[in-house]
């Protein structure tokens, strides 16, 4: 028999089942769990045959959809060629070479070198620790504090999570570590002031990260990490000129930009990253989830030449570069990873994703007519739709009522299945999303959202 856990729960009910064939998935059916059972295209089927659209392409990651058979044939041949090999003591293998590569040559800024993980959590916390050798390479060892957002999303390792903004990710956790700082979420509609402009949101946004740095004492600061969207923590479009300012506050001060491109990178935005779509010049870049297209866990921390130069002396100096992972680079991975990029490249799937994007900004727009939703912004294919109990007001329903989660379960018993983000419903499907696809999930959403409703006036 083997336990099942279940993270991220909200209720006690849902923290671990007991999964052991027909008895146990029927125990795990009445505590309220789903249990998928395949995925075709951009749908899937629960162990029972319902069918469900994938509004949220699993966890912002399977951007090639749920059958895609040329990754499935690339891991099996490569299997049977080399199924592991590792990176350490001057050893490699060849597909991570080939997929470095191409890293590189897609960098929206130039980039040196890459580091292999097997996660977007890995690759920041990579990224972290670079942070600090490097300063300790140039001789600046004061330099240590780290800048992330409130709300911001960056894994769950114990540095990346105290990285992250997400304090229900911090309780009874002791985290976060104490090198770690947070400026404000960049959430114009939730907390600009009555007629802030979004530039003038975006002047306070970046006055605030300098007064922090001021207040920490620049010689201290070492780097801020932030996504172009704000994914987890609810789908977040960044204001106009939010990153233009933010960047000139970064190179007053000589603080590292470190982009993380886990949720955004490879089409998501409309571009190969969102660096591009927002004029984002990162010092390192960590990527994930769309890599493989989520077949093969496998992340990237893209590293620039000054940050490496530094990183290759100190080395030098110490006697060796300790750090990686037995996973790292796997081989697998890697080669699923290279043809989901040749995937990308022969669809032509960026260019599909700018040109059926607006089929569902515009319907996910059109939901502003709801009696439960204040607003829905978004960009290429990622959206977050905020509910309110008053719009003109902008006053949220009370936390009691769980109009997030109400939503969320709607819809999925409507046959659609998005994300509640406390009362942000997100949106990030399969980057494969035809628009029909995308005008049945904006018609199922509407219905998740009638039924909500009807069940709150009860």
């Amino acid at each position: 028999m083997t336990a099942a856990f279940a993270p991220n729960s909200v209720h006690a009910r849902d923290i671990a089942f007991l999964v052991h064939h027909q008895t146990d998935i029927a125990g795990y059916r009445e505590t309220g769990g789903t249990l998928m059972a395949r995925g075709e295209g951009v749908y899937v089927y629960d162990e029972a045959g319902k069918k469900y659209l994938e509004a949220m392409a699993g966890l912002w990651c399977a951007s090639l959809g749920f059958s895609e058979r040329r990754l499935a044939e690339v891991a099996y041949r490569q299997m049977l060629e080399l199924p592991y090999y590792h990176h350490f003591f001057a050893k490699g293998n060849i597909p991570s070479v080939d997929l470095a590569e191409r890293l590189v040559q897609l960098a929206p800024v130039p980039m040196s070198k890459v580091l292999f993980s097997c996660s977007g959590s890995e690759a920041n916390d990579a990224a972290i620790k670079l942070v600090w050798y490097y300063h300790n390479a140039i001789g600046k060892p004061q330099k240590k504090k780290i800048i992330g957002r409130v709300r911001g999303y960056h894994g769950n390792t114990v540095a990346a999570v105290s990285l992250s903004g997400q304090p229900q990710m911090h309780s009874d956790f002791d985290v976060p570590l104490p090198q770690f700082r947070h400026t404000d979420n960049p959430h114009y509609y939730r907390f600009h002031e009555d007629g802030e402009t979004e530039e003038q949101f975006a002047t306070r946004m970046a006055n605030n990260l300098e007064q922090l740095i001021l207040r920490e004492g620049p010689d201290t600061v070492a780097a801020f990490f932030g996504e172009p969207v704000q994914g987890a923590g609810g789908a977040i479009t960044p204001p106009a000129t939010y990153w233009e300012k933010i960047q000139a506050v970064l190179r007053k001060y000589d603080i590292l930009l470190i982009a993380d491109e886990v949720i955004c990178g490879f089409g998501r935005t409309g571009n190969v990253w969102g660096c591009q779509t927002y004029g984002i010049e990162p010092d390192m870049l960590s990527c994930a989830k769309a890599l493989s297209a989520s077949y093969q866990p496998i992340s990237a921390l893209l590293v620039n030449e000054k940050i490496y130069q530094a990183m290759l002396g100190e080395s030098k100096k110490i006697g060796s570069f300790a750090h990686g992972f037995t996973y790292a680079a796997h081989p697998v991975a890697c080669a699923v990873a290279v043809e989901t990029l040749k995937i990308y490249e022969e669809r032509d799937i960026f260019t599909h994703v700018r040109r059926v994007s607006p089929v569902m900004q515009e319907g996910l727009k059109a939901t502003e007519d709801h009696p439960m939703v204040g607003n829905a912004r978004g960009v290429g294919l990622i959206a977050g739709v905020e509910l309110m109990a008053d719009k003109r007001t902008r006053t949220p329903f009370p936390a009691e009522a769980k109009a997030g989660a109400l939503v969320e379960r709607k819809c999925l018993e409507a046959g659609l299945v998005v994300r509640a983000i406390g009362d942000r419903i997100a949106f990030t499907p399969p980057l494969i999303m035809t628009e029909e696809n995308l005008q049945e999930m904006c018609a199922l959403f509407r219905k998740g959202l009638d039924a909500a409703w009807a069940e709150l006036k009860g």
